[in-house]
């Protein structure tokens, strides 16, 4: 045991030896304890990730999903793993979605559960401790509890421990029997695999044990895009993130910092940029093992300086104006028309070794009578963000990856970590980590003040979670702008007058944490905005 003591855990937290920020408070206490005992941020991370599927159950869950970014210390790189479930491998379970439509409240909108693999992955390549010690706060949860399926998924936990336990060779070794047990690979015990294959029959399904024995977690690199000297680095076009890169660099061109916080000069350009950036995320993103998604043009100087004359400063645009990155053209001739939140939840963990992880956990978790089968692993909806389109980036095919909305967010400065930021809340989720981007790269807010501050975002996007195969049809709402209630009244009216159709809220729009560290003395600032429900904890010395 190090000689530290944990702080109490509440919203925010200051700390020199590790932080933990995220949704539950009980997870939250999971993460730091593992911290106190010695582990890294990636041991941290990966038991916070698994406490949240109990103390956040219903915004994500073991048979969900979860990318991550993670910054290796030693190596000084980031890394994006892919926490995302594919679809079937059956062009039979193909040709019935397309023919019928992706549902909703239906087993077949689950893609393969990928959490458990992920969690293993990311200890192997980057952790220090056993499955047996980070998934012990959890089984402590799941004994603590009282849903149906909280033993049935204790036991099949238990199993990987056993597996793991019974295996000889190196750590790796067995931490890798024991995902290979989860998804069916191990010849002697399969028991975990044969059990979520007779609910997936039981309940209508399309996947099958050969999904679960195909499954991996890739680890990419991320893309990352310099805005005023610090590097933002997102997930790939399998998650909507790197359309914050482009919105980003058309944010470029305007002088934020003189129009100052929340005036209505500096909403409507970030509101504008986005719109534009988003409406590319729609027209092109998708799996990049299915699709040649061209993110170099997308993000390139050229295509930038094509679109950003795009935004009118006086009025609000009510089209959905995708560019042409394919011919270098600042819209797409057929693409341009006017046009008739989730259950996620959130991670950041950073340790005393410089070592850093942002993570969206989710699952839209279905709740109906099954309760996850004899498994205990219930199940979300991702493949409702594929769509049925043909021809489009995004369409479903066998084995696709969905374009997803989680998409957590690290930011360097002179090769070092400076920020980590995860968001909960579906299409909002980019749009709130570009308020708490801006609020501290333009206006030097910590998080404590950035979390807490207003917020606003837009609606005017496609819906990720409509498979309609008519997109236009999946259009939200044309010129919304949905702002907190303490942005001043006058700004709102101004807002009004460009265009925007206003919507004021009191409540949170989204739901964030966020971490900053301090490269000179290297205190860790974490917060989570306590209206949404988040948490935070440090480790302080005794």
């Amino acid at each position: 045991m190090l000689n530290t003591v944990t702080q109490q855990i509440g919203w925010k937290a200051v700390s020199k030896t590790g932080v933990v920020t995220a949704g539950g408070a009980k997870a939250v206490k999971a993460g730091i304890g593992i911290l106190d005992a010695g582990g890294n941020a990636a041991d941290a991370a990966v038991g916070t990730i698994l406490a949240l599927n109990v103390t956040d159950h219903g915004a994500c869950s073991i048979g969900g999903e979860v990318p991550v970014l993670i910054f290796d210390a030693q190596k000084r790189e980031v890394k994006a793993l892919c926490g995302q479930g594919r679809a079937p491998l059956s062009q039979t379970a193909i040709d019935w979605y397309m023919k019928n439509g992706i549902p909703q409240g239906d087993i077949k909108m689950a893609p393969v559960p990928s959490v458990v693999d992920l969690c293993i992955t990311t200890l192997k390549q980057y952790g220090t401790k056993t499955f047996e010690e980070v998934i012990a706060p959890t089984l402590a949860l799941l004994d603590a509890g009282t849903e149906a399926w909280h033993p049935k998924l204790a036991v099949t936990l238990l199993r990987m421990v056993e597996e793991e336990q019974i295996t000889p060779g190196s750590r790796e070794e067995k931490l890798q029997a024991a995902t290979n047990r989860f998804y069916g690979r191990n010849k002697l015990h399969h028991d975990i695999a044969d059990d979520l294959e007779d609910f997936y029959i039981q309940k209508g399904g399309f996947l099958r044990k050969a999904d679960l024995a195909n499954h991996s977690t890739l680890i990419e690199d991320p893309v990352v895009v310099n805005y005023r000297g610090y590097m933002v680095y997102k997930c790939g076009p399998w998650t909507q993130g790197p359309y914050l890169c482009q919105a980003l660099r058309l944010l470029e061109g305007f002088d934020l910092k003189a129009m100052g916080n929340f005036s209505a000069d500096y909403v409507h350009v970030v509101a504008e940029a986005t719109k534009l950036a988003m409406a590319d995320r729609d027209a092109y993103y998708g799996d990049p093992e299915f699709v040649d998604v061209p993110l170099s043009v997308l993000l390139s100087d050229t295509y930038t300086e094509l679109r950003r004359p795009l935004i009118d400063m006086q009025r609000a645009s009510l089209e959905a104006r995708p560019g042409d990155p394919y011919h270098m053209e600042p819209l797409k001739g057929e693409g341009t028309f006017q046009p008739g939140v989730g259950g996620t939840t959130t991670c950041v963990v950073a340790d005393r070794w410089g070592n850093v992880v942002a993570a969206t956990p989710s699952a839209n978790v279905f709740r109906d009578e099954s309760n996850g089968g004899r498994s205990g692993v219930t199940y979300g909806n991702r493949l409702r963000s594929l769509n049925t389109t043909p021809g489009h980036p995004n369409c479903i095919q066998v084995g696709k990856r969905p374009r997803i909305t989680l998409t957590p967010t690290l930011v360097l400065k002179n090769g070092s970590p400076i920020l980590a930021i995860s968001v909960a809340g579906g299409d909002l989720q980019d749009q709130a980590t570009m308020n708490l981007l801006l609020n501290f790269i333009e206006f030097q807010m910590l998080p404590e003040a950035a979390v807490t501050a207003p917020r606003f975002a837009t609606a005017h996007h496609q819906d990720s979670f409509d498979p309609n195969p008519n997109r236009t049809q999946a259009f939200k709402q044309v010129g919304s702008l949905t702002i907190s209630d303490n942005i001043d009244l006058s700004v709102q009216q101004e807002l009004a007058m460009r265009g925007h159709q206003l919507e004021v809220k009191s409540s949170p729009i989204a739901n964030p944490v966020m971490l900053y560290i301090d490269q000179e003395s290297g205190t860790l600032y974490a917060a989570g905005d306590p209206e949404a429900g988040r948490h935070a904890a440090g480790l302080g010395e005794k």
